[in-house]
């Protein structure tokens, strides 16, 4: 397993995969002043094959979409630490971390981060690309549309609908829906940008 990405999110990863045992074949990042991280060896994009299996340890959702593009074989991740529910369908490439909770019947997408410490309860559904910061909490019945970023410690009350490519702000009450294309911040939530596209 390859981990694209030698910074912070990558050692999230690293760590994930050792917990469990995992054999980590090396880093990818084309960054020539990273050599090695972990003491792992950091490759460069053009050392290795596309259909290595890899994950993603890139937050920005817009990255994480272009490099998905390059390869193919993108085994999800669950943290040993991470509650999850049996039913939970996970697309390709997403992972789970350290402490967070998916509860019954929530779907994910691909390459979808589920960060430490946060909560999915039921019957949500992330699309492609989301990234769920650490501490975030997600009621039931909650649908998050693609690329959109939730920030550390904000909160979605149930029922919500989250448009594709929103930034939602740490610490933010989400009580409303939100349209594609909004940063929405506060307490609660209030849109103070539009934008026309991701």
């Amino acid at each position: 397993m390859y981990i694209f990405g030698a910074s912070g999110h990558g050692k999230v990863i690293y760590k994930i995969l050792i917990d469990q045992n995992k054999a980590i074949d090396g880093f990818i990042d084309d960054d020539n002043l990273k050599n090695n991280l972990k003491k792992i060896k950091v490759h460069r994009r053009k050392e290795v094959g596309n259909e290595c299996p890899l994950i993603i340890a890139v937050g920005d959702n817009k990255i994480r979409k272009k490099i998905s593009t390059l390869f193919f074989n993108f085994p999800y991740l669950i943290s040993k630490s991470a509650i999850v529910d049996s039913s939970l369908i996970i697309g390709d490439g997403s992972l789970i971390c350290d402490n967070a909770t998916v509860s019954i019947d929530t779907v994910i997408g691909d390459h979808v981060i589920i960060n430490t410490s946060s909560v999915i309860e039921h019957d949500c559904f992330l699309d492609d690309f989301v990234h769920i910061s650490p501490n975030a909490s997600m009621a039931g019945g909650v649908h998050i549309g693609e690329g959109t970023h939730i920030g550390i410690g904000a909160i979605v009350i149930e029922g919500i609908k989250i448009g594709k490519w929103c930034k939602i702000g740490a610490g933010s009450v989400v009580l409303e829906d939100i349209p594609d294309y909004c940063t929405a911040v506060g307490v609660p939530a209030k849109i103070i940008k539009v934008n026309n596209n991701e």
